[in-house]
């Protein structure tokens, strides 16, 4: 394991008052959550994803979505291996926070092996380890009126940047990680550095890579197409991909 002041986080996760309310965007259908809603009834709202021994990681983990972004601002970042990279977290947050990547080593840890599973198929489980999110969310000081988490990112698709989201019960999930390290070494390009989300209990394509910016919101409709992301606004995936 890379050694960051890690600290294995227990597994009670603390959860904001009101954040399991259903969504105020037409775009997420009801069909959608009544599947969130009854995926967190059965499994409980802190219920965590399996977590595997380090014998059973694959021995080879394929790109998800983007294998680089390829921008003059993203490659000028990775040529410097991201000395000068910030992430900026902002919107409705007591103490906006421009952090390096050496602040978020410095945070807290957690380590885990999970499997991640993609839309199109395939599986594969691999170490991650980063800060959870809800460190840095606290860090910050979010607000109450916040529901909502936006993850802009360095891809893009044409002329629209990445994006996505997630609500406040995944936020402050205790295994949604800001993920530096994946298999006891740096994040290579292709899997999303500097970081990457981890959040654990959702399939692939949530899993934002090449995170730039962290967003707290009341409401996801202005955001893109209002969907939440944007392979919900682009293909309609849905927004809340629950496993």
């Amino acid at each position: 394991m890379i050694t960051r002041r890690t600290l294995i986080v227990g597994t009670g996760a603390t959860l904001l008052a009101g954040c399991d309310s259903l969504t105020d965007s037409p775009a997420l259908m009801s069909a959608e959550n009544a599947h969130r809603f009854l995926q967190r009834s059965i499994n409980g709202r802190a219920a965590l994803a399996r977590e595997f021994r380090a014998e059973q990681r694959s021995p080879f983990f394929r790109v998800n979505g983007t294998a680089n972004p390829n921008t003059p601002e993203y490659n000028a970042l990775a040529a410097n291996r991201f000395a000068d990279w910030r992430l900026r977290v902002d919107g409705l947050v007591a103490r906006p926070l421009n952090l390096s990547l050496a602040q978020i080593q410095s945070l807290p840890q957690r380590a885990q092996i999970t499997r991640h599973d993609c839309v199109e198929g395939w599986s594969a489980i691999g170490k991650w380890q980063g800060p959870r999110l809800e460190t840095v969310l606290r860090l910050a000081g979010i607000r109450e009126d916040a529901r909502y988490i936006v993850f802009h990112c360095a891809d893009r698709f044409g002329s629209q940047a990445y994006y996505e989201s997630i609500d406040l019960v995944d936020a402050f999930h205790p295994q949604t990680l800001l993920a530096w390290a994946m298999n006891d070494a740096y994040l290579s390009v292709g899997h999303g550095a500097p970081v990457r989300l981890r959040v654990e209990r959702q399939l692939g394509y949530k899993q934002a890579k090449y995170i730039m910016r962290i967003e707290a919101v009341s409401s996801l409709a202005a955001i893109g197409a209002g969907k939440g992301g944007y392979w919900e606004d682009s293909n309609g995936y849905e927004w809340y991909a629950g496993i």
